[in-house]
């Protein structure tokens, strides 16, 4: 559980020139990228860009061989996902990793759970502070007793959701929050991370669905071959500015407008 404070003026988070290498190949290449408190941060890129492994060592999945990541202005080292805990990082994956056959509170609290004081579990405790953080989350859940397998996609995100922040994440990773999701669901997940943003939470956001990162996103970090291309304010940028620095790794002022459509429909710029 994370009792970090946020500083006024500094990131959430930082990480500051990762590395990290597989062999000889260069994964995630001296990338710096930082989030502000209730801020989302689009991390967009091909297949094989490095977004996930450079998010890994924020997660504890996988340490970085070189570089520092700061918490709050302060450095600090993650070598596990329990250490990246203990500094309020949180990831929560595409599959979600809900225990199927168990309610909303079991799953909020798995390898965590309440007991009484003559050790067994305390079932009531756990109901009562679920429902807490769900009214907070999604007032409209009112499924708490349902195995999470009977849940649709949007009230499963909002169990793997409130489980992180009952725990007092202040930083999460949500890898493809929307994929496979009708437009209801994703409705609901936008809704979720809006709320989360309100609190102060930041949030990483990987995603291959460039509509959803314009819709969530405050900025957009490009991420292609393990290098960064860069950062970019979404309201300063279109979705085809985006997705030429996706496939051609320019920066928006780098590519003419000429450039950017032959990008896209294989015209040779004259």
């Amino acid at each position: 559980m994370s009792d970090e404070q946020t500083v006024p003026g500094v990131p959430l988070c930082e990480l500051r020139n990762i590395k990290v290498a597989f062999g000889g190949l260069h994964a995630v290449d001296d990338v710096s990228i930082d989030l502000q408190p209730g801020e989302v941060v689009g991390l967009v890129g091909g297949n094989g860009a490095g977004k996930s492994t450079l998010i890994h060592t924020l997660s504890g999945a996988h340490p970085a061989d070189a570089g520092e990541i700061r918490i709050n202005g302060q450095p600090v080292v993650i070598h596990n996902p329990r250490d990246a805990r203990t500094h309020g990082v949180e990831i929560i994956y595409q599959k979600l990793a809900l225990a199927d056959n168990i309610d909303a509170a079991g799953n909020v609290f798995l390898g965590r759970e309440l007991r009484t004081r003559t050790g067994s579990l305390d079932d009531e405790a756990m109901a009562s502070a679920t429902q807490k953080v769900m009214q907070r989350l999604n007032p409209r859940f009112k499924n708490l007793k349902t195995a999470v397998k009977s849940l649709s996609g949007g009230q499963r995100q909002s169990v793997a959701i409130a489980r992180a922040v009952h725990f007092n994440a202040r930083i999460l990773i949500m890898d493809e929050p929307t994929a496979a999701l009708g437009p209801a669901e994703t409705a609901q997940v936008r809704e979720l991370i809006m709320q989360l943003k309100s609190e102060g939470i930041g949030i990483f956001l990987i995603s291959h669905d460039i509509h959803d990162v314009f819709d969530l996103a405050d900025r957009i970090s490009v991420m292609m071959q393990g290098k960064l291309v860069g950062t970019v304010n979404k309201d300063d940028v279109t979705k085809d500015e985006v997705l030429a620095m996706i496939i051609a790794g320019k920066l928006p002022g780098e590519m003419s407008q000429r450039d950017i459509a032959a990008t896209f429909h294989g015209t040779t710029p004259g």
